[in-house]
């Protein structure tokens, strides 16, 4: 079983070995290990790691193996991280963490969301009914990663 709630800065390591685990096994078969690797160069937790989820509508979701995932909301509507341990891909999790999210009261003034989703995340965002505004390439690290400039109305 698998519990979400808001997330607390003890949350800030755990989140970032989620991450780093999402990109580097999860999104494997649509980038390459040098585009992996510059969009998450290590596991080590940066500095204001933690400062920028609590910064955020943050919800983790956590089982007795510790947090399996996690979504963060800016204030301004941009979804910017969400990321599920690959194991859990396809489990539901990403869509519980979502909801929560935009269930937040924090949230329920927002008339308008974005985010910059990967190749892996696309279609989870097109179910949900987002649109693609345009596809992209963002430099990390001199490696050029693709992603989807993506939208929706709330």
């Amino acid at each position: 079983m698998i519990a979400v709630r808001p997330f607390s800065l003890a949350d800030a390591a755990p989140c970032r070995a989620v991450f780093y685990e999402a990109v580097h096994q999860g999104a494997a078969k649509r980038y390459s290990k040098e585009q992996r690797a510059a969009w998450a160069p290590s596991p080590d937790v940066p500095p204001l790691w933690g400062d920028r989820l609590a910064d955020q509508i943050t919800f983790v979701g956590e089982s007795d193996d510790g947090i399996e995932g996690f979504f963060t909301l800016n204030h301004d509507g941009h979804l910017d991280l969400a990321f599920v341990r690959p194991r859990n891909m396809g489990s539901g999790l990403a869509g519980r963490l979502y909801d929560a999210c935009f269930a937040s009261p924090h949230a329920s003034g927002l008339s308008r969301a974005y985010t910059e989703a990967s190749h892996l995340a696309r279609p989870f965002f097109q179910r949900r009914g987002w649109s693609v505004i345009c596809e992209q390439e963002v430099e990390r690290f001199g490696t050029l990663i693709t992603n989807f400039q993506m939208e929706t109305t709330l």
